[in-house]
């Protein structure tokens, strides 16, 4: 039986693990649980002692993988193959925004392997991809799909040869495209760049009592880092000594530029000879010429490449190129300042083709964040065989719930709390090994009769969501709410779920005799940044909605507003939106609770700051300098600010110094300044499920 093998099932008190067709790929492991109630350990600094937890892992979550070979979008428009793909990364993610799905910027949450049979899926562009049968992609019109039909009894939609997949694919399967430190390639880019943003002076001076003073200077002057950096790398692989220094200062209308440069003669000359046009150029020449010059000249606004020049020449060189690679390209009619560009036509699918085949060094120039998920190729779907093999496989985790695999869009799990206690690991086993506490409630009442009880409130909620899909299946909360209730115990549960709906009669029964406190979690008033933070959950309004929905019963029924992130949701701005719809649902209290970074989660996070916000490092540095918890002198600010707002909307007595926790010395350089609307941008999980953080303390 699997799950017997496992130790930390065994110490469970292991019945058996089943699975059901309702539940395709999800081992549930039954247990005996030998007890029900969870002491929380007193430095949570939890305003209860006790917790009970139905469910360990989460039904919610799916088995996806691809393979390891499998290119994913990066964020700076790179490809990388997924297994060099890290927790912390950013890469590209979708998210529907009015009309269009568009490509945003998302942070790897988590990443894992796992060992399937193989399926290959081939398009009619070319593109190939190697995945699991359960693995989703996104087919035009029609949703997402599985790779592969369900097994007997389980019915789900899966790719036929009817679909088409959105994206840009990969085209055809790439020739070997060598190396960007080939002697060719080198030659190739330092032409393209050289020739169209350098600069050779030479002239010689008079000179009275013997010839002539011969004086040259080389100059190559550029914004971007990158194009400088390969440049002086390939130039003193020739031998060639650079110096770099500033040329131009930074304004509001243009970004600053730096430059290499060199005086010496023998330098100039074998710059000159360097960048001489080949009699029969290569292949590795032209990609390199190509790369060069984009690098030099070359844009991609709104998504559209061209590469701009005024000389003929360089610009009827520049379309052969094109054309070598098969790369379609126009002549648009010249600008008004003699500038012409080549234009490469194909969408976005040509101009990938493109990145990936000439390799050039400014990846500012590569993002796709922001444009329009439109199809520009035919996706369409030739086969999806068998390979006949198993084969070690890769998926991520990410903010927005997918990924871009082989130019196509991939969906990816949701959620990935910790497993190892149980000697289970956090990618696969999380999603498909929950454990059930089958005897929750027995055990419970047993607890409770217990002469030492002394009917203390109980919180739940506050690891795994107890109203997780898997509790439609196994019903544990009835019993749970019906032992608290004949114990006289006062409860409380927290939820993001709408199915808490089925037991508001039961809930409602019971608060007759107990005291009940039901909680909402909500922290966000914008739909794409809590998609960011908490991917997979419920929608602010979908919350919303059990708000009313739980009032509409007669139960009180508070949100917790956790957590409030710094510089990030702790504007004046985002906190009176939230509140104002969080009053307007009905809700009868509201708990407000700081960010807290815990070790391994405070690591993360911070990597994660450091790409998105690398202006608020320091600021969280000092605000976290103590431990986990914010310092109390932000704690003491974030009072001050929301108390007002709590306040005004009939809060005060519901919402009590959560903020805080704490007092102490009031410290200026410890609090965000201003009362801006912080920008939000995309991230990584900052209080992941089950933390003590997230316990709802309003009751």
């Amino acid at each position: 039986m699997p799950g017997l093998e496992r130790p930390g099932l065994a110490r469970l008190g292991l019945v058996r693990s089943t699975r059901t067709p309702e539940f395709a790929g999800i081992t549930f492991h039954e247990v005996m649980a030998k007890s029900a109630l969870s002491k929380v350990p007193a430095a949570s600094r939890m305003p209860f002692r006790w917790t009970i937890n139905p469910y360990r892992g989460c039904s919610h979550a799916c088995a996806y993988c691809v393979s390891p070979s499998t290119l994913v979008l990066m964020a700076d428009g790179t490809q990388k193959p997924i297994s060099q793909v890290s927790v912390g990364d950013r890469i590209v993610g979708t998210r529907r925004q009015g009309t269009y799905r568009r490509f945003v910027g998302t942070t790897v949450l988590a990443r894992w392997t796992s060992v399937k049979p193989a399926y290959r899926v081939i398009l009619r562009d070319g593109t190939e991809i190697v995945a699991s049968a359960e693995h989703r992609f996104l087919a035009r019109g029609r949703g997402w799909k599985h790779v592969a039909a369900g097994p007997p009894g389980k019915q789900r939609p899966y790719l036929t040869t009817n679909d088409s997949l959105m994206g840009f694919g990969t085209g055809r399967p790439a020739a070997d495209t060598g190396s960007t430190e080939s002697p060719d390639y080198r030659r190739g880019y330092l032409t393209g760049m050289i020739r169209r943003d350098g600069m050779i002076f030479e002239k010689t001076y008079p000179r009275t009592s013997r010839g002539g003073a011969r004086v040259c200077m080389f100059r190559l002057a550029l914004a971007d880092r990158e194009g400088l950096d390969r440049t002086a790398r390939y130039l003193a692989t020739e031998g060639i000594v650079t110096r770099r220094r500033p040329f131009v200062a930074a304004s509001e209308t243009r970004r600053a530029m730096s430059a290499l440069h060199t005086a010496r003669t023998a330098d100039v000359d074998a710059i000159r000879g360097l960048v001489e046009w080949p009699a029969v150029p290569s292949a590795e020449w032209t990609r390199g010429f190509l790369a060069g010059i984009f690098d030099a000249e070359g844009s991609c606004s709104r998504g559209i490449l061209r590469i701009s020049n005024k000389d003929e020449e360089i610009l009827s060189r520049v379309a052969d190129a094109l054309r070598r690679f098969d790369l379609d390209n126009t002549l648009e009619p010249p600008r008004p300042n003699g500038v012409t560009c080549v234009r490469v036509r194909g969408g976005l699918a040509a101009r990938e083709r493109f990145f990936q085949l000439v390799r050039p060094a400014i990846v500012r120039k590569l993002s796709v964040t922001g444009m329009a998920l439109k199809t520009s190729v035919d996706l369409g779907v030739v086969t999806v065989e068998a390979c006949g093999f198993d084969e070690e496989m890769v998926d991520i985790t990410t903010g927005t719930g997918d990924f871009v695999a082989n130019g196509v869009v991939a969906h990816n799990c949701f959620a990935r709390p910790t497993h190892e206690y149980l000697d289970l690991d956090a990618g696969e086993d999380f999603d498909s090994q929950v454990v059930v506490k089958t005897n929750v409630d027995q055990v419970l009442r047993a607890e409770l009769a217990r002469p030492s009880w002394r009917r203390e409130p109980v919180a739940l909620g506050t690891n795994t969501d107890p109203y997780q899909r898997a509790e439609g299946r196994y019903r544990l909360m009835p019993g749970i709410i019906t032992a608290l209730a004949d114990a006289r115990t006062p409860f409380s549960i927290l939820t993001k779920g709408t199915l808490l709906r089925r037991d508001l009669p039961l809930i409602a029964d019971a608060a007759d005799r107990v005291e009940v406190g039901l909680g909402v979690s909500l922290s966000f008033a914008d739909v794409e940044l809590q998609q960011s933070v908490e991917p997979g959950t419920p929608t602010p309004k979908a919350r919303l909605d059990l708000v009313r929905a739980i009032r509409a019963a007669g139960l009180p029924c508070g949100v917790m507003v956790a957590p409030v992130l710094p510089w990030l949701t702790d504007s004046t701005d985002h906190l009176t939106r939230l509140l104002d719809a969080i009053a307007d649902a009905g809700a009868t209290g509201v708990t407000v609770v700081p960010l807290r970074l815990k070790p391994g989660t405070r690591d993360w996070y911070l990597r994660w700051l450091a790409r998105e916000h690398p202006e608020r490092v320091a600021g969280y540095r000092r605000v976290f300098a103590r431990g986990a918890d914010a310092h109390d002198g932000y704690r003491d600010w974030l009072w001050q600010r929301v108390r007002p707002l709590l306040e005004e909307r009939g809060f005060a007595d519901s919402g009590h110094r959560a903020a805080s926790g704490a007092t102490g010395r009031y410290d200026d350089d410890l609090r965000p300044h201003g009362d801006a609307d912080y920008p939000a941008g995309s991230m990584v999980a900052a209080a992941p499920a089950g933390e003590p953080g997230s316990a709802a303390t309003l009751f």
